[in-house]
């Protein structure tokens, strides 16, 4: 690294969940001029509708690092504030969509860190729909921002396997880390000029079809009990921790099913003439749904009102 080039570069940072916090926070421990931050407005959460700060707004106020919380990022007296700080380069990660009075801001331009090696699963949520996919490696790509989302000219790109037991929480945590180093890098390689961006068409060979990673919604976390053992066990860790597959159990003495969140299950193949969706239990440990091609044993499983728990312990607590 060209350490004098890099530390004179104005950057603002933009970002909201924890994700982003380790980009932000190597660039502060490492002296990068970061001489703003944006995030979102703060909004109640929780039972008791308390006021929470984002990740990023609680490490940027530790650091005491100038801050925006636009409500609008179109609205003037935000873009006042935005072009008083004089950006070189603009950082997005895990934030919103800008639009091109943001974006196109800075001498240098912005660039975004996003989860996936695009241009595969552009979108909300690319650790989540790699796992759920099956896929056995993803990885992190920083590239610019330009006006459709996700599409912008490549600067990185690094790869990580995803072992078959990872889920989301595995994931997103390997990725936070080495998404941190890659945002350093990219700043180093644009400060010195050597940041040859390639056009994602590049990196479109044959006839590969392109994955998306849409935003997660209760209907897509839905556990469908027509699919194989394989695509629900993904499905399950693709979403845990957050926000976690659903499905409705119906146990035996029980009259209406249950509605439990599933964060952990084990694959079991096997032959049988077993109702797929049937849900099979010796009432103490273990806790199986019958599929077209086995059983799937759920592990880890959460009712309604209760916490996260193993399947003997939910199955103890029933009596």
């Amino acid at each position: 690294m060209n350490a004098q080039i890099s530390d004179k570069m104005r950057i603002v940072f933009m970002g909201t969940p924890d994700f982003a916090v380790e980009s932000l926070k190597i660039l502060v421990e490492n002296n990068y001029q970061v001489v703003g931050v944006v995030t979102m407005p703060d909004k109640p959460a929780g039972r008791g509708h308390k006021i929470q700060f984002s990740a990023v707004k609680q490490y940027a106020l530790e650091q005491n690092l100038p801050l925006l919380q636009p409500e609008k990022l179109k609205d003037e007296l935000f873009l006042q504030e935005l072009r008083a700080l004089k950006a070189d380069l603009q950082i997005v990660v895990a934030f919103r969509m800008l639009p091109e009075v943001v974006w196109n801001m800075p001498r240098f331009g912005t660039f975004n860190l996003h989860a996936s090696l695009l241009p595969q699963y552009r979108g909300a949520a690319p650790i989540n729909w790699a796992i759920i996919n099956g896929e056995k490696e993803t990885g992190a790509t920083t590239f610019f921002l330009t006006h459709e989302i996700d599409t912008g000219k490549i600067i990185l790109q690094e790869k990580i396997s995803i072992a078959d037991e990872d889920d989301a929480g595995v994931v997103h945590d390997k990725l936070m880390v080495m998404g941190a180093q890659m945002v350093k890098k990219t700043v180093d390689l644009i400060a010195e000029g050597k940041a040859d961006a390639i056009d994602q068409s590049v990196f479109v060979t044959g006839d590969v079809a392109l994955k998306s990673a849409p935003k997660l919604f209760r209907d897509n976390c839905r556990i469908d009990l027509s699919k194989s053992v394989e695509e629900v066990y993904n499905l399950v860790r693709g979403l845990s921790p957050y926000p976690a597959a659903w499905t409705e159990i119906q146990l035996p003495g029980f009259s209406e099913p249950m509605v439990c969140k599933v964060f952990k299950t084990e694959k079991e193949y096997a032959n049988h003439k077993l109702e797929p969706g049937s849900v099979h239990t010796d009432g103490k440990k273990f806790l199986k749904i019958a599929l077209k091609d086995g059983f799937i044993n759920l592990t880890e499983i959460q009712a309604p009102g209760k916490k996260r728990m193993d399947a003997g312990s939910f199955l103890r607590g029933l009596r």
